[in-house]
C-alpha cells in the first residue's frame, strides 16, 4: 500500500491571506485521517479536493487556536451536508465540554454520533486501532497539554513465492490464504511443505509521524525510530532558539537533529513564525543536519510507496 500526506496549513499563529493554520489529512493503507483542524480548514478541503464523507476520525494535537478553531465549523457542515456515520474525535481532555457547548449554543443540528476520546496521559500510548491501523500518542511539551500522534500500517501478510508454488501442482488457489498466513502445506502424499519455502518477506509496514507544537524533546526518539516521514515543527531558525525555548516551540535544526537521531528516512517542516518571509530558509538550515528535509506548503502532497 502508499501513505498520502495532504497539507492543507502549515503556519503557526493566525490566518494570513497565504498562510494557513496547522491542518492535515492522511490516507494511509486505505484509511482516512484528519489530524488538527485550523480556522479555513473545510475550505482547504475543498480546494484540495479533500472528500468529507471518508473522514472517520479526527485528531487534534493541542487546544490551542491554530490548531483546533476550525473544527466547530467542519462539524456543523457535516450536519447540514446530513452526515449518518459516526464521528471520532481525539484531543486532549475538554475538547468535549468546548465542541459541544458552541454546537448546542449555535443550535448546530447533527443526526451522527459524535465520539470523543479525551486523553491526559503524558505516557505514550495506544488510541485507536483497526485491522489496517493503529494510532498511537507522542507526548510532546508545549505551554498546554500536547500529544503528536504515530500512524502506523499493520504487519502486511507474507507475500506468495510463486516460482516456488508452480513447482506443486498439488497446492491449489484455495491454500494462497493458509499460505499468506504462515502455515505449511500437506501434500497429498503425505509430504509436507514448508512455508519458508513458498513465501517471500512482506512489504514492511509504513509509518507517519505527527509532531506538533513541541520544544525539542529527543525522548521522543524511540516513539518515532525508524519513521518513513516525519513532520516536525520548526516555528523558528536558529537565530531566534531563545525564542522557541521561551515559548516551546523548535527550531528547523533541532527538527532535523531528532530526525536524524530517529533514523526518519524524511523529514517535514511546518509551523513556520510570520516574521520568516522565505520558508526555504527553514529546509536550508534543516539539510545541515539531515539532508532528506522538506518544507510543507499548503496543497502540498508528500507520497511514500
Amino acid at each position: 500500500m502508499s501513505l498520502k500526506l495532504t497539507i492543507l496549513g502549515c503556519h503557526s499563529a493566525t490566518p494570513r491571506v497565504n498562510a494557513h493554520p496547522t491542518s492535515q489529512y492522511l490516507e494511509i493503507n486505505n484509511r482516512h485521517f484528519l489530524i488538527d483542524c485550523g480556522e479555513g480548514t473545510q475550505r482547504q478541503m475543498r480546494q484540495y479536493k479533500v472528500g468529507f464523507t471518508k473522514i472517520n476520525h479526527i485528531f487534534i494535537s493541542h487546544l490551542h487556536g491554530d490548531h483546533f478553531y476550525g473544527l466547530i465549523g467542519l462539524l456543523s457542515t457535516f450536519g447540514i451536508l446530513n452526515r449518518e456515520k459516526e464521528l471520532h474525535i481525539f484531543g486532549p481532555k475538554g475538547i468535549k465540554e468546548v465542541t459541544l457547548l458552541m454546537l448546542r449554543t449555535s443550535q448546530s443540528h447533527a443526526k451522527y454520533a459524535m465520539i470523543f476520546h479525551e486523553l491526559s496521559s503524558k505516557e505514550s500510548e495506544l488510541i485507536f486501532e483497526d485491522e489496517k491501523v493503529s494510532v498511537r500518542t507522542i507526548p510532546l511539551n508545549h505551554r498546554v497539554y500536547t500529544n503528536g500522534y504515530l500512524f502506523t500500517e499493520k504487519e502486511k501478510p507474507l507475500k506468495l513465492h510463486m516460482d516456488n508454488i508452480a513447482n506443486y501442482e498439488e497446492i491449489d488457489r484455495a491454500d494462497y490464504l493458509n499460505i499468506k498466513a504462515g502455515k505449511d502445506i500437506l501434500l497429498p502424499s503425505g509430504e509436507i511443505v514448508s512455508n519458508s519455502e513458498l513465501t517471500l518477506p512482506p512489504v514492511a509496514p509504513l509509518s507517519y509521524a505527527f509532531c506538533s507544537d513541541t520544544t525539542y524533546k529527543p525522548d521522543i526518539i524511540p516513539i518515532i525510530k525508524n519513521v518513513d516521514l516525519l513532520y516536525h515543527e520548526a516555528t523558528f531558525l536558529s537565530d531566534r532558539e531563545d525564542l522557541a525555548l521561551k515559548t516551546k516551540h523548535s527550531t528547523a535544526k533541532q527538527a532535523a537533529q531528532i530526525a536524524k537521531d530517529a533514523n526518519a528516512k524524511q523529514l517535514v517542516l511546518g509551523h513556520y513564525s510570520g516574521r520568516y518571509k522565505d520558508i526555504s530558509t527553514f529546509q536550508t538550515e534543516a539539510k545541515e543536519v539531515f539532508e532528506n528535509t522538506d518544507v510543507a506548503e499548503a496543497g502540498t502532497i508528500f507520497s511514500v510507496n
